[in-house]
């Protein structure tokens, strides 16, 4: 398994998230981005994960809540890549499909869209 550690990792994240264009960074809101270093034990080979409620879902009765997160995995990525560049692009991938699920696209529209 490649070793990137833990700091270098969240700079991946964070460029990955500056690659998104500004029309759509404006409007992703209240959410939280978290690197964990494993996925849930009941999904070990999970690489992100979106908790929340997705914008196309947020009506009047959204306030005062606390904040949608977006969790990347750091070891679970590192797992299934070879390369450092093969680390830049899950990452990239897995933050766009995440962030994509904030927006309220789902699996399937992901999987047309050639994300999946």
């Amino acid at each position: 398994m490649l070793d990137v550690d833990a700091a270098e990792f969240e700079q991946l994240v964070a460029e990955a998230l500056d690659a998104i264009p500004l029309e759509l960074a404006r409007v992703i809101d209240n959410v939280v981005i978290l690197v964990e270093d494993e996925a849930p034990a009941e999904t070990p080979d999970l690489l992100g994960l979106y908790e929340g409620t997705p914008l196309t879902e947020r009506g009047g009765w959204y306030a005062g809540v606390l904040p949608d997160t977006i969790r990347l995995f750091r070891l679970p990525i590192l797992r299934i890549c070879e390369t450092y560049d093969d680390v830049v692009d899950e990452v990239q991938a897995t933050v766009v499909h995440e962030v994509a699920h904030h927006f309220g696209i789902d699996d399937d529209r992901l999987e047309e869209l050639g994300w999946e």
